[in-house]
């Protein structure tokens, strides 16, 4: 395996300063100035970066005719001004020029109650139209993540799908899995794709026991491979990557995002990670008993605009004997 990273994309300061209006501007300068003390402001910057990593991975039983470019989308978060319509664009463009064979998007398309303080949410159908530009010969496949859930108050009652932001994927034209499986084909050679329901989908109500988790998953790992029929090879898709220890080896490479890599990681250690595991499944490429996990640090922020040591990213996968 080998990681590499571009070159990040810079928006120009005149270019930034025109997106913000001079409220937010403010606002998201004195948040992130202060998170930032003592390292030069990089972590006022470090949000408007979009970096390329690229990763070159060879699972075990990989089929030796079968070589796929992945691209994976992760965390956009969507709103306005840090991810705005015309940011996501740019995200856009730049994976379709990367050529992939399929675009992975891996959850949490909106913002997040967390943002509110600091920017305005983007309808739903604005920040999936953009996405509905991404093109790929195998498709464009979307897994949903816990904010799409959180944020859609009628999913929560019923305490089921669909909700507002996997309609407006649909609507634009983009796949989308939950604990489901589809079997896709390259130069003659078949692979599964792979997408499991929301581990952290739903809120408890009322009092929650000691010990108790918070909130209840729609996953459903035995379903979702249970439809893979042949034995060529599967890509699972899923947003929290804490289930990675339960998943078989019967899966060549799985994809999360969640993480954000720590979102602020100094020196390779994240304060706050949200997983069980603590930093195991942060970020990167991981490998557990000849299992195959990509965590991708994603693009967008979640609670505070802030970002340090975890530039944004579209993760570019090369899967190849």
């Amino acid at each position: 395996m080998r990681a590499t990273t571009t070159a990040p994309q810079w928006r120009t300061g005149q270019g930034l300063i025109n997106l913000l209006t001079r409220r937010r501007f403010l606002t998201a300068f004195g948040v992130t100035t202060v998170a930032g003390a003592g390292f030069g402001g990089y972590a006022l910057a470090e949000p408007w970066r979009t970096c390329v990593t690229r990763y070159h991975i060879t699972p075990p039983r990989w089929p030796a005719g079968l070589s796929l470019k992945l691209a994976v989308i992760a965390d956009l978060h969507a709103c306005e001004p840090f991810m705005g319509v015309d940011r996501i664009g740019d995200i856009v463009e730049t994976t379709n020029a990367l050529q992939p064979d399929c675009i992975l998007l891996l959850g949490d398309y909106v913002a997040g109650h967390g943002m509110s303080r600091y920017a305005q949410p983007i309808a739903h159908k604005d920040w999936a139209r953009a996405l509905g530009r991404l093109t790929a010969p195998q498709g464009v496949h979307a897994v949903l993540g816990n904010h799409d859930w959180w944020d859609d108050i009628e999913a929560q009652r019923r305490g089921s799908g669909p909700t507002r932001a996997g309609r407006a994927l649909q609507d634009a034209g983009i796949a989308l899995h939950e604990n489901d499986s589809v079997r896709l084909q390259k130069n003659g050679e078949n692979f599964w794709l792979a997408g499991l329901g929301d581990q952290w989908a739903l809120w408890r109500t009322g009092r929650a026991l000691r010990g108790e988790k918070r909130y209840i998953g729609v996953d459903n790992l035995g379903d979702t491979l249970g439809k893979v029929s042949d034995d060529a090879p599967v890509i699972l898709m899923i947003h929290e990557p804490d289930i990675f220890s339960s998943i078989p080896d019967r899966v060549s490479l799985t994809l999360a995002g969640h993480t954000h890599g720590g979102q602020v990681r100094v020196l390779g250690y994240a304060p706050v990670v949200p997983s069980r595991f603590g930093q195991r499944y942060l970020y990167g490429h991981i490998v557990e008993d000849g299992r195959h996990l990509v965590v991708s640090a994603g693009l967008g922020c979640s609670g505070v605009p802030v970002r340090l040591g975890s530039p944004p990213e579209i993760v570019m996968i090369e899967v190849a004997a």
